[in-house]
């Protein structure tokens, strides 16, 4: 009985890795798509980084968190970061701005 814990350990947490993971990449995807499909002139009325600049870290943090990183890497902890940053601050300036209008 004490022999089978290893096993199911390293199963459970292959499973967790994996939910952090595709959550980790979703959070990053829907950080992006949203970045695309808003104006680039209202990155600057509210006084961030340019449209293009966003769309550039949030789409080489999901490359790199693809390519070099583990869920729990340095890289996916840094996508995860920049995606809450985009999503917590730069969103809702947005929306302020197009007074709430808008598809998201």
């Amino acid at each position: 009985m004490a022999y089978s814990a290893p096993i199911f350990y390293g199963a459970v947490r292959d499973y967790i890795d994996l939910v952090i993971m595709i959550f980790s990449l979703i959070v990053q995807a829907v950080a992006l798509i949203h970045c695309l499909t808003q104006r680039g002139d209202g990155f600057q009325a509210i006084g961030t980084l340019p449209k293009g600049a966003w769309a550039a870290i949030l789409a080489v943090c999901i490359v790199l968190t693809l390519l070099f990183s583990g869920p729990i890497g340095i890289f996916s902890l840094i996508g995860i970061g920049a995606a809450l940053v985009y999503l917590l601050d730069v969103r809702p300036g947005l929306k302020d701005l197009s007074d709430g209008k808008g598809f998201w």
